[in-house]
């Protein structure tokens, strides 16, 4: 395949960057430098992005011969997809390959919020061990967990579940009778029947802050939340509210509304565990992601069919 222009967007994981400059001429998007975009605009044929990237409709029109959008995460709720439908531009995505490894963080948060495992680790380090004991966790094992989102991920963290013989329920926009466990309509009526509330749904406007006041309220003060979704997921001033006023127990959260800034009063709470959006990062995860990727973006520029598409881009576009 010859060489093509490839407009990489600002923070895509090197490993996918690399793969890209290996075959091609990559220019770096920079948004404060229109007239560093206006001088290759016209040749760009593929866009790189990855799932925290925000590439607006007026962007993609600036590129008059874009043949691909290819993102390099699972996410996507930043890429205008509908306006590159209508400039019959297909945009991939890179599913699957994550599912273990955010469906393993998300466990790992679990145990680690309710048994004090991080907190606990801090407590050896500092030479408290000695002087104070722990204050005593939560048993997981046989409690109740609540999904919000019973798509791959969703389905891989209910396996995980029941492997610690966790009773399941779940939540999704359409009913799935042959997954097993119960449903609720809503998210307020699952985190009122459950221990922890793991959420693990798309971003976007249709998600925005669907875990609020009223699903934590719910949940209760013997509950904890479990974000390994999108920080836009959860109001997260709620959230802080209901963490220092004790209306949850505690929560996990390796995703956050405004990333990489953290709300400051999350940071010396002794019932949360926090992580930098870490869900997926793996050597193994990360480096399935870029070769994905690539991959999408050499079929994208190729005009052969692509590997993983984004749902709607299937839908619409008949891919």
């Amino acid at each position: 395949m010859p060489k093509s222009d490839i407009l990489v967007m600002p923070k895509v994981h090197p490993l996918y960057v690399a793969a890209l400059k290996a075959e091609h001429n990559v220019h770096e998007y920079n948004p404060a430098d229109a007239a560093d975009l206006a001088a290759v605009a016209s040749r760009i044929t593929g866009l790189a992005a990855g799932g925290e990237s925000v590439v607006p409709g007026a962007l993609i029109a600036q590129l008059p011969q874009l043949k691909v959008v290819s993102v390099f995460g699972v996410g996507y709720d930043g890429i205008d997809v509908p306006t590159a439908i209508a400039r019959r531009i297909p945009v991939t995505h890179t599913p699957d390959v994550l599912t273990d490894d955010v469906a393993d963080l998300a466990m790992g948060l679990t145990l680690s919020v309710a048994r004090n495992i991080a907190q606990a680790d801090q407590h050896v380090r500092t030479g408290q061990w000695p002087k104070a004991g722990m204050r005593l966790g939560r048993k997981v094992s046989g409690s109740r967990m609540g999904i919000v989102g019973l798509g791959r991920i969703g389905s891989a963290i209910a396996k995980r579940a029941q492997a610690f013989g966790m009773s399941v329920a779940y939540t999704t926009r359409t009913e799935r009778p042959d997954s097993g466990f119960a449903y609720y309509p809503s998210a307020a009526a699952l985190a009122a029947n459950v221990d922890f509330l793991v959420v693990i749904t798309p971003g976007g406007q249709g998600t925005k802050h669907l875990i609020n006041a009223d699903v934590l309220k719910a949940l209760g003060k013997h509950g904890y939340l479990i974000n390994v979704a999108r920080g836009s997921v959860v109001d997260e001033a709620a959230l802080v509210q209901a963490l220092t006023d004790g209306t949850i127990a505690g929560a996990g959260l390796d995703v956050f509304a405004d990333e990489p800034n953290v709300p400051q009063a999350l940071w010396t709470m002794p019932h949360v565990v926090l992580t930098p959006h870490m869900a997926s990062a793996t050597h193994q995860t990360r480096q399935a992601m870029a070769d994905l990727a690539f991959a999408n973006m050499q079929a994208g520029l190729a005009g052969t069919p692509l590997l993983t598409p984004v749902p709607e881009c299937r839908a619409q576009m008949g891919l």
